[in-house]
């Protein structure tokens, strides 16, 4: 009887371990080359790296604005699998409006340093290590910061702006309401019935990543902003709909929060080429920037 219960034992923690690495490798982001530089689109550009969590480190692109007086900054986050050079198209526009900007790798993107897993808590961390470099650089107004972000990047630059009130804005773009709808979304992709594993398989991302979805929601961060936020969302967009904007405007403080429906999907390139006035015209009102910038 006692041999039979090990026995039974070892193989309900096998059963555990397997299972907790194959959610540890599906938290592991595609890690892609940077495409292009800021070069590539007129801008000389810093290449420097950031101290972040964990005794990690961030690479980052910070084009500063030229002259002695104190500029505000916009920090630039991507989204799952991506990297900085994929909001490039935001940073010509951005600099030319007045602001320094800072376009960041979150772990296991890009060239920052790899880790276990990455996750929206993580990506909100490596905003936060950003909004601390900004603060140790000479000539950024600390007190006009905002942040950009984009999917993933999006939901963790609401949850960073609910802990730090040095962000005076944020802008979203295609942010998903919850993440508990976008893991149903994809264990029915992959086939694995909520009833009989896709709940442990929740569960238990959960305690991986030491937060709960509830908690890291976008829609709880709406409720607790303090500053405005603008959210960009694709009418076309396959991979969070457009609801999800709408759910989260309501979420959010009245008047603090506006939404901009776009043609095209979740890729953020439609926005940012066509819509970019629209998003700096909300930046600088957001930080007070005089219009004559």
């Amino acid at each position: 009887m006692l041999f039979t219960g090990t026995i039974a034992l070892i193989s309900a923690l096998a059963l555990r371990s397997g299972a907790h690495a194959l959610i540890l490798r599906g938290l592991r982001a595609p890690r892609l080359a940077h495409q292009r530089t800021p070069a590539d689109v007129g801008l000389a550009a810093q290449a420097v790296r950031l101290p972040a969590a964990g005794g990690k480190t961030l690479f980052a692109w910070f084009v500063p604005v030229p002259g002695q007086t104190p500029s505000p900054a916009v920090i630039v986050m991507h989204g799952w699998g991506a990297n900085a050079s994929l909001m490039l198209p935001a940073l010509a526009p951005l600099h030319a409006a007045g602001f320094a900007v800072l376009l960041v790798d979150a772990r296991c993107h890009g060239q920052s340093d790899d880790a276990t897993f990455t996750s929206l808590p993580r990506f909100a961390e490596d905003i936060e290590a950003g909004l601390d470099w900004l603060h140790q650089q000479a000539h950024i107004d600390t007190k006009r910061l905002a942040v950009m972000g984009h999917s993933v990047g999006a939901g963790a630059a609401l949850l960073c702006a609910t802990r730090r009130p040095d962000v005076r804005a944020v802008v979203s773009l295609s942010a998903f309401a919850h993440p508990r709808e976008i893991m149903r979304s994809l264990l029915a992709e992959a086939r694995i019935p909520y009833p009989v594993l896709g709940w442990y398989v929740m569960r238990h991302v959960q305690a991986v990543i030491g937060a709960r979805f509830d908690d890291i929601a976008p829609l709880t961060s709406m409720a607790r902003l303090r500053c405005p936020v603008l959210l960009v969302h694709g009418t076309d967009d396959a991979v969070v709909p457009f609801g999800d904007a709408q759910r989260l405007q309501t979420a959010g403080s009245p008047g603090q929060v506006q939404c901009l429906a776009v043609n095209g999907g979740h890729d953020p390139s439609t926005a940012l080429a066509v819509h970019l006035p629209a998003l700096i015209g909300f930046l600088r009102q957001a930080v007070s920037i005089d219009s004559e910038l």
